[in-house]
């Protein structure tokens, strides 16, 4: 299956995009990359200091700078941060350099995963739920015109989602391949 790009997971907080990444990259037999994990490993902190230390641009200058190194890798699964998508040169350095899988997932299927995570800078301020539905509201389109694949994690084993991005990837890269 190396004959496959790229796989890049694109998403909002709670989609999966780390769990399924993960999966993914030891079904293909690939290197996996979690861009917020290889920012607080250079940091030598967490996304919640950076944020308070260096504010959310402070963050994203950082994000965009470790989504053109890890992007710019061969045959690898790449899971982006929920924010990734704000900004257009993210968002073509994505599209440009491999497919992008869109894991959708509901307001109220986020909830359940992230409510007793605190590590999630952007929760920590209001409403958690009117956080979601804000960010849903100005992400979802970013995220939507940003991938090639649109795949629904909501009530969905890590498993099944995986079989379908392989499949529908595959099917991207061979139209003509009927088992795909």
């Amino acid at each position: 299956m190396q004959d496959l790009p790229t796989i890049i997971l694109v998403g909002p907080m709670g989609a999966g995009k780390s769990t399924i990444g993960r999966l993914l990259a030891a079904e293909l037999k690939r290197e996996f990359f979690d861009s917020d994990h290889e920012i607080e490993a250079r940091c030598g902190a967490n996304i919640a200091w950076i944020f308070d230390v260096e504010g959310e641009r402070g963050f994203r200058d950082r994000e965009t700078h470790m989504l053109r190194e890890l992007a710019g890798r061969e045959a690898i699964v790449l899971a982006t941060g929920g924010g990734a998508v704000m900004r257009e040169d993210n968002r073509q350095a994505l599209r440009e350099r491999g497919t992008v899988v869109y894991l959708a997932t509901s307001v109220e299927q986020q909830i359940r995963r992230t409510a007793r995570d605190r590590n999630r800078p952007l929760l920590r301020q209001g409403n958690p739920e009117q956080v979601l539905r804000d960010l849903f509201a100005k992400r979802d389109p970013l995220y939507r015109a940003t991938a090639d694949l649109t795949v629904r994690t909501d009530r969905r084993g890590p498993r099944a989602v995986v079989n379908e991005i392989i499949r529908r990837t595959k099917r991207l890269s061979d139209p003509l391949d009927l088992k795909a």
